[in-house]
């Protein structure tokens, strides 16, 4: 896997199905996916990567396989936007939260569902997201 295709990430009832080039047989790419949960790890399929090991040729046919598994087994749908306010930036995963007059992100490298914000808090999102873009300009994630 050479990283995961957040920019084509879709949030779907409290989770962001993520999807990434899991192989290329034959001149075709295969498409995998994985996880994230609103709920973190309260959540059973919080980072799960491909609960259903079925992948599909086509970004869209992944999503659709995920979605369709979510539909199936989670016992925590919801309509939550949690995921509502997101970017890629650098190949990166910024998520921001707004929680009254706190504002927060969670940050994923390219290559790993592993969240490295700074517990650093914002008066509003622009202010969190230019905070951040500086940041990964000084300090790329590797």
């Amino acid at each position: 896997m050479n990283r995961f295709l957040y920019e084509k990430s879709m949030s779907y009832q409290g989770y962001l199905i993520i999807p990434f080039l899991f192989a290329k047989v034959g001149g075709e790419f295969i498409y995998s996916y994985t996880l994230l949960s609103a709920e973190g790890y309260d959540d059973e399929f919080h980072k799960a990567k491909n609960p259903t090991g079925m992948c599909s040729n086509t970004l869209g046919g992944i999503i659709e396989i995920a979605e369709k598994h979510l539909n199936e087994y989670s016992r925590n749908l919801k309509e939550d936007n949690y995921f509502e306010q997101r970017y890629t930036y650098q190949n990166t995963l910024i998520i921001i939260h707004q929680e009254g007059k706190r504002c927060f992100y969670d940050h994923y490298p390219s290559h790993e569902l592993r969240n490295i914000a700074a517990p650093t808090l914002f008066l509003n999102a622009d202010d969190c997201i230019d905070w951040i873009k500086k940041r990964l300009s000084r300090y790329p994630v590797v």
